[in-house]
């Protein structure tokens, strides 16, 4: 994919965000995707950044980690 900006996809972006934060609270991806309601493999894609998330799973995930949504983006 070709990126204009010299950035990582904003997917990736996301993906990474979430990977750091579920790593600094200690959570394995079991864990994080329990607590949110969704499967380990869709937590897995959404991490390397191959998932386009709906704001559905997107709050999902910033409760299952504690955050609120901008939360998520800002990291």
């Amino acid at each position: 994919m070709a990126k204009k900006t010299g950035l990582p996809d904003i997917r990736e972006r996301f993906g990474d965000a979430v990977r750091t934060r579920r790593e600094k609270l200690g959570l394995t991806q079991e864990d994080l995707a329990e607590k949110a309601g969704i499967h380990r493999t869709y937590l897995s894609d959404v991490e390397r950044g191959s998932r386009n998330v709906s704001l559905v799973n997107i709050e999902r995930l910033a409760r299952g980690l504690g955050l609120r949504i901008g939360d998520l983006f800002a990291e």
